[in-house]
């Protein structure tokens, strides 16, 4: 039977090197003294197994191994969609960065590289709402490019609510001012300029933004429950609030939110232009000296 290879690690002064003797062959082998560090430091001679030294040390002597790259590079434009998904899940104040940053399974300090703050994320999620709001090719009629591309903008907050929160912020992402730009040139061709055109800018923007808003709040705020009672709250006081009820106040079952909107958008557009003559004329009257 043959015994099993030993070693003895010896330092040689002569050499500066480690070395190794192999006590049943006797052959001398050489190593680097900064690849093995020695357990002869610790002990001037150390009985070891020979697989034990060729595996001591041999981390240096190794290629690191290749790291998996991610399938796809973190980027401000995978942020933004991975926010927007959060968003609609969690809405705005349960977003953080280390949430965010969770789900795209990196660090947060990862995310820093592309944004500074929560207000980025947030701001930059706001544009991609206006984004996915498609602009219509301009046609002949004002109206109906004005009509499409508001239908379009309520939709899109529709889809995200918490959208309907970040109202009042300044909008100054590329998707917002090309919505508004488009918005305004529709507008222009319809004859509007000036005070008139800040006004029917405002107002369309108010609408839309209002039912959003109001829209947001009763699916969060409202059960189905709650606004059944809401609607027999109404019926049971019928002699108090005729009109309301026979209106169909409060009942979510009459009429969609949708046909509502684009009920009153109609209505908006067609007086659109008189209102705003008459807002105008009004506050130049209530200007003039009696």
């Amino acid at each position: 039977m043959v015994p099993t290879t030993r070693l003895v690690q010896l330092q040689d002064p002569a050499r500066g090197l480690l070395v190794a003797v192999d006590l049943h062959s006797q052959q001398w082998h050489r190593a680097s003294f900064n690849v093995v560090k020695l357990h002869a430091l610790r002990y001037k001679v150390a009985g070891v197994d020979a697989n034990e030294l060729r595996e001591a040390g041999s981390v240096w002597l190794r290629d690191e191994p290749a790291r998996k790259r991610r399938a796809t590079p973190l980027s401000r434009e995978r942020i933004v969609t991975e926010a927007v998904a959060l968003l609609d899940e969690h809405g705005t104040a349960k977003l953080t960065m280390r949430r965010l940053a969770e789900s795209l399974e990196v660090t947060p300090t990862a995310l820093y590289w592309h944004v500074k703050t929560k207000d980025d994320v947030l701001d930059l999620a706001e544009d991609h709402v206006f984004g996915e709001v498609v602009l219509p090719e301009p046609g002949e009629d004002w109206r109906h490019d004005v009509r499409t591309l508001i239908r379009r903008w309520h939709s899109a907050m529709a889809r995200h609510p918490w959208s309907t929160e970040l109202i009042g912020r300044p909008a100054l992402g590329p998707n917002v001012l090309a919505r508004t730009e488009f918005l305004q040139s529709a507008l222009t061709r319809g004859g509007f300029a000036g005070l008139e055109l800040a006004v029917a800018t405002r107002v369309l923007a108010n609408f839309v933004i209002g039912a959003a808003l109001t829209e947001a709040t009763w699916r969060r705020s409202g059960d189905p429950v709650t606004r059944a009672d809401a609607r027999r709250h109404v019926e049971a006081h019928r002699e108090r609030y005729p009109t309301l009820a026979a209106s169909g106040h409060l009942d979510d079952g009459r009429w969609s939110d949708e046909e509502l909107f684009d009920r009153g958008l109609d209505v908006l557009l067609a007086g659109l232009p008189q209102t705003v003559v008459t807002t105008m004329d009004t506050a130049t009257s209530a200007s003039r000296p009696t």
